[in-house]
């Protein structure tokens, strides 16, 4: 039983996306993700769709590889749209099932508010798999940089979050060498009630825990052994530069906006 987890892992591609600044993608992708709380009609829904699917062409990744990427949140939104539907109860009624009605206003606010999230979850997607963390970090570390002028820790959260990222893939491999184990010893995780099963992933998450907290005290390790210091200031081997493509694909997000915007 393997957990197959993309989030995080980097996809290495020759496209114009992948050539784009890193603050460029993130101040984008940020944008599209805010936005999407702003959809309420189906036609500002199929423009989200429409310029997420642009994007996933121009980036040269594969949609089986952003799918596998998605997969994982797709149980979250199937929930949050059966709320929608079984407890919306305005406008006219499709169907009864028992005291839970099923209205047309259910129907259109599981659609609407489900599969724009899709939209805003693409996009996050997309820039994990067309940045690396180190782009990721440098971008972050330069638009936070400013907190660090007024007494607030902007690198160091830089860097937190480059090390969320740069562990997403090793915790899942060994979530996956413990699963292993577990089923090794005879342990059945996907076997009876849905209580039994979560009991049984329990020593998963025990185990997953301890190893996690290893992997921290190794890295406070080294960082002191490196007279790490993280106020100190740094130069970078790529310089960040904002080009003329990296504006345009700006200008491109700041029209999608406005577009959608209208379109409401």
């Amino acid at each position: 039983m393997a957990l197959r987890i993309t989030i995080g892992q980097y996809y290495e591609a020759e496209s114009p996306i992948h050539r784009l600044d890193p603050r460029a993608k993130v101040c984008g992708s940020l944008a599209i993700m805010v936005s999407v709380f702003f959809i309420n009609t189906a036609w500002q829904l199929a423009l989200g769709f429409a310029t997420i699917i642009a994007i996933v062409v121009a980036s040269h990744v594969p949609a089986t590889k952003v799918l596998d990427a998605v997969r994982p949140v797709m149980f979250i939104l199937i929930v949050l749209s059966l709320f929608k539907l079984f407890f919306v109860d305005t406008g006219d009624t499709l169907a009864t099932l028992g005291p839970v009605r099923i209205t047309t206003d259910g129907l259109y606010a599981a659609l609407i508010y489900s599969l724009r999230l899709v939209v805003g979850v693409l996009a996050g997607v997309l820039i994990l798999l067309t940045t690396t963390p180190s782009q990721l970090t440098d971008a972050f570390d330069a638009m936070l940089a400013p907190l660090s002028r007024i007494g607030l820790p902007g690198h160091e959260l830089a860097m937190v979050f480059s090390l969320m990222l740069r562990f997403i893939p090793t915790l899942t491999n060994e979530a996956n060498t413990i699963v292993d184990a577990q089923a090794a010893r005879g342990g059945k995780l996907g076997e009876g009630s849905p209580v039994k099963r979560v009991r049984a992933f329990v020593p998963v998450i025990v185990a997953l825990l301890a190893s996690s907290l290893n992997h921290a005290n190794d890295l406070a390790r080294a960082l002191d052994a490196r007279c790490y210091e993280g106020g100190a200031t740094r130069s970078h081997w790529h310089p960040l530069r904002m080009r003329g493509a990296d504006w345009a694909a700006l200008a491109v997000t700041a029209l999608y906006v406005a577009a959608l915007l209208l379109l409401g």
